[in-house]
């Protein structure tokens, strides 16, 4: 019997791969706050993820790019473009700028321990695969 390393992690390789690019969107917003006209933008997790395993369901797949000089295939990968949101300023700012700094680091630490508990996840099935195999 051979092992599907995609029913056995689940959703969760992909899980930590989002939160990953939602650290790098929070990560901009963060070094983009003195910028004047920066929309700040976030990616709505639990969209994504739904998303993702509706697609699994139905075994479709997505496809990444590791450069960007790849031709892009059609009807295949995960537009971060379609799901990133520009986020609602919660005090009106003269220079246009909707980033607030404490929601947007506040924001990266949540990510951040989310982002933890899945890399956690995600090695302590690894653990029990290894352990399947050795026969343990």
């Amino acid at each position: 019997m051979s092992i599907s390393f995609d029913k056995a992690l689940g959703i969760h390789e992909k899980a930590l791969n989002f939160r990953a690019q939602r650290a790098e969107v929070l990560a901009n917003n963060i070094s983009n706050a003195d910028t004047p006209n920066y929309k700040a933008r976030d990616l709505e997790f639990s969209a994504v993820l739904a998303a993702e395993s509706e697609k699994a369901s139905k075994g479709q797949f997505a496809m990444n790019t590791t450069n960007g000089r790849h031709i892009a295939a059609q009807g295949a990968g995960s537009d971060l473009e379609g799901v990133l949101m520009y986020r609602t300023a919660t005090q009106p700012s003269l220079d246009q700028n909707t980033v607030d700094a404490q929601v947007e680091q506040a924001s990266y630490t949540e990510n951040s321990m989310s982002f933890q508990a899945s890399f956690t996840l995600l090695n302590s099935k690894f653990k029990g695969l290894v352990s399947a195999l050795r026969g343990e």
